[in-house]
């Protein structure tokens, strides 16, 4: 059997909100249904947001990816031990 929750929020976390559970394909209302199972199941609260990349990361990895792409920048092959000590030796 299903009720209504009514709680009152900032009207711009509840627009931010909507938005971003839309980014991932949900309603806010699944979202909320997700927390509150998951707060019951454990008995716990967590408050934890994924980690951002930042913008120099990206321009690293953008770099990195090119280089990948062109072949550029790549150490050796390291299939046993004495590559590994050549490699290493060689630096």
């Amino acid at each position: 059997m299903k009720t209504v929750v009514n709680i009152k929020v900032d009207k711009d976390i509840k627009v931010r909100a909507q938005e971003l559970a839309q980014d991932f394909g949900l309603s806010l209302s699944t979202v909320i249904n997700a927390y509150l199972r998951q707060f019951v199941k454990e008995e716990r609260i967590v408050f934890s947001g994924a980690p951002k990349m930042t913008v120099e990361l990206e321009k690293m990895l953008g770099i990195i990816d090119r280089d990948i792409k062109n072949r550029k920048n790549l150490s050796k092959d390291i299939k046993n031990s004495d590559d590994l000590d050549n490699y290493f030796s060689s630096l």
